[in-house]
């Protein structure tokens, strides 16, 4: 059963697991291990002893692989619900004997076909013996071409050799201390980065830092099998985990990762606790003994159960997560109703933008001039109104008279915000225009400048184009709301997002910036601001076009790395000292208007640790588009990506 109910976790990691021994009474292993509170089986489908070779001698020429029963002894759904296979541990397809590579291969492609007839889910493969890897991933590979929608996890332990990487020693690697990190990537380079090529992690006693650990989280980790000899013990004798290991669990339920309990039991439990035990209810049946890893599962669910509930904003996130979206198009395209709701229920955002229209009519309209002197504010991409709203909630609260203009180009928006003006009895206060604002010829200047233009990458939805044009109707003195805003950028591994992009095999998808709200990533390293703009400009030789070359060092810690691409934010002083965004150092707390924006790489760049990476970005225009140019300079060169716009733009 699962381990606990947490509002609004649907995920997998709901379910925990137990690996087993060979055993060819498969309904019995099955049945102890679920009545024991188990939900699935980590199991080898194969005699341990079997060969091959050995086959004329040892099966009598039978030639019937000695799998653990029929597809018959489970149903279908048992099959596919509670059991992962688990492929034999004694094979090396890189051995030097030449008959133990052979029998290897036959047995690996045996018990996958296996696996595929029973329709399981998942098989285990076994961790790569040695330093090579090439001939296992191969064969692998193979087997992939043709595979139906099953995941084959690769068995990796999760350690690291700090020392070595610190100095930058690597004596040690012959004797088996490398950062296992660097199998993974091996093998799922030489593999394709394969998408039904996933992580079983083996999570040892100790661990590696926490810039090691947090790799992981950008690669396709499905499972983490924790040893029983992993756990310490508490004051009551019972298994309990290090406040590290405690950490890394909450991470992997947070990241949809099942966990699998693995070993013996190692911890007797004193005297004065075996009649609690004996009498402990939960998922006993009467006659059916108490499985000898509960106490293990029982605490794996207590972490699960002791976790916060989903914040109502991450539920609401929860089927955007790593889903990729192409950026609006807010000038090309009229935004359509459902757009506009889900931005209109961004209430820290208007929040922000009241405070900061608050802020500026004190600032232009002291309390002596308040009955007298009205404000000119003109609300440019005014939408359904959100921002009219806000503003004329800020000059109700400061005592200051208000005349705004409301400036939409949709002329369905415009249909809207004439039923809310009537509704709400503006009529005196608002007036509203049809038009784009670059078009428009204004009767007055305006005091306050007020717009919410602003893309994931701050200026992406053509925001500085469309205020230039706007800025003529402001008077010198004027207050633009944003004042200014910044884009940030990062490297991330992100092995779900790239075989997402991968999957459509085409050059366009990877020469596109997408929106995404980032789950499954590991950052690498600090955003770094990239283009700054600010309003109003009255510049005479303003250039919205902008170049920028930035340079991370991944820290030393972290072992080598694999960037897929980076991640884009912004932050946005909307006045003085009222700001916004979503750069992950300064985010607004509990805003939903903006995911992150992704930039990929068409081929994935490793990075060791200490060697500089640099990113080279260009934000370029020309009378009809403006559009983004990157790539990568070091460590290796990259292609530049979308090269005059050819596969990516956002239209004028």
């Amino acid at each position: 059963m699962p381990l606990g109910e947490r509002i609004g976790d649907k995920s997998d990691s709901r379910y925990c697991g137990v690996e087993t021994e060979y055993d060819d009474d498969m309904p019995q292993l099955l049945s102890t291990n679920i009545n024991g509170g188990f939900d699935f089986v980590v199991s080898p489908l194969m005699e341990p002893s079997y060969r091959p070779s050995l086959m004329d001698t040892g099966h009598k020429g039978s030639g019937l692989a000695p799998f653990a029963g029929s597809d018959l002894v489970l149903s279908p759904s048992q099959w596919s619900s509670h059991v992962v296979g688990k492929i034999s541990s004694w094979i090396d397809l890189d051995s030097e004997d030449e008959i133990l590579r052979k029998d290897s291969e036959i047995v690996l492609k045996q018990e996958i076909s296996w696996a595929s007839h029973l329709s399981l889910q998942a098989c285990l493969l076994p961790t790569p013996k040695g330093a090579s890897c090439a001939n296992y991933a191969r064969c692998v590979n193979q087997i992939l071409q043709n595979l139906n929608n099953m995941q084959l996890w690769l068995r990796i332990p999760l350690d690291k050799s700090e020392d070595d990487a610190m100095n930058g020693n690597s004596d040690h690697l012959s004797e088996g201390q490398v950062d296992s990190w660097e199998t993974w990537n091996c093998y799922r380079l030489l593999c394709e980065h394969h998408s039904q090529l996933s992580i079983a992690l083996d999570v040892l006693s100790s661990l590696p830092s926490a810039n090691s650990l947090g790799r992981w989280f950008g690669e396709p980790v499905r499972a983490a099998i924790i040893h029983t000899n992993s756990f310490l013990t508490n004051a009551r004798g019972y298994p309990c985990l290090s406040k590290r290991h405690q950490r890394l669990m909450t991470a992997f339920f947070n990241h949809s990762i099942q966990i699998v309990v693995s070993g013996t039991p190692v911890h007797n439990l004193p005297t004065g606790n075996l009649e609690l035990v004996a009498n402990h209810t939960d998922n006993h049946i009467d006659g059916i003994q108490r499985h000898p890893l509960r106490t293990y599962l029982d605490y794996v669910s207590y972490l699960y159960q002791k976790m916060d509930p989903l914040p109502e904003q991450e539920r609401f996130e929860l089927g955007y997560r790593d889903f990729l979206q192409s950026p609006l198009q807010p000038l090309m395209d009229n935004l359509e109703a459902q757009t506009y709701e889900t931005f209109e229920k961004d209430t820290v955002k208007y929040i922000q933008y009241e405070r900061a229209v608050s802020k500026a009519l004190l600032d232009r309209i002291s309390d002596e001039e308040a009955s007298m002197k009205t404000t000119v504010l003109m609300v440019v991409g005014a939408g359904r109104g959100p921002l009219v709203r806000a503003s004329l909630q800020a000059a109700e609260e400061t005592g200051r008279k208000l005349k705004v203009y409301a400036v939409e180009k949709n002329p369905n928006a415009v249909v809207t915000l004439h039923n809310l003006v009537k509704l709400e009895g503006w009529e005196d206060v608002v007036t509203i225009v049809s038009c784009d604002m670059r078009c428009w010829d204004a009767p007055e200047k305006a005091d306050i400048l007020v717009s919410e233009l602003l893309g994931s990458f701050g200026d992406n939805e053509l925001s500085p184009e469309c205020l230039d044009g706007a800025q003529r109707f402001l008077k010198q003195d004027g207050i633009s709301i944003p004042s200014s805003y910044t884009s940030f950028i990062q490297p991330v591994t992100t092995s779900k997002l790239y075989n997402d992009v991968k999957a459509h095999k085409d050059l366009v998808h990877f020469e596109t910036a997408y929106v995404v709200k980032l789950h499954r990533v590991a950052r690498l390293a600090p955003s770094q601001p990239v283009f700054t703009f600010t309003h109003p400009e009255y510049s005479t030789t303003k250039n919205n076009q902008r170049y920028k070359k930035l340079q991370f060092e991944i820290p030393q810690d972290s072992g080598s790395v694999m960037v897929h691409g980076f991640a884009g934010y912004f932050d946005a002083t909307l006045y003085k000292d009222v700001h916004l965004g979503i750069e992950p150092s300064t985010a607004t707390p509990n805003m939903f208007s903006w995911f992150p924006i992704f930039f990929p790489l068409r081929t994935p760049v490793g990075v060791r640790p200490g060697s500089p990476l640099e990113l080279q970005l260009w934000r370029c225009s020309g009378s009809t588009k403006v559009w983004y140019e990157w790539c990568v300079t070091c460590p290796s060169a990259s292609p530049i990506h979308n090269s005059n716009g050819r596969s990516y733009w956002v239209g004028l």
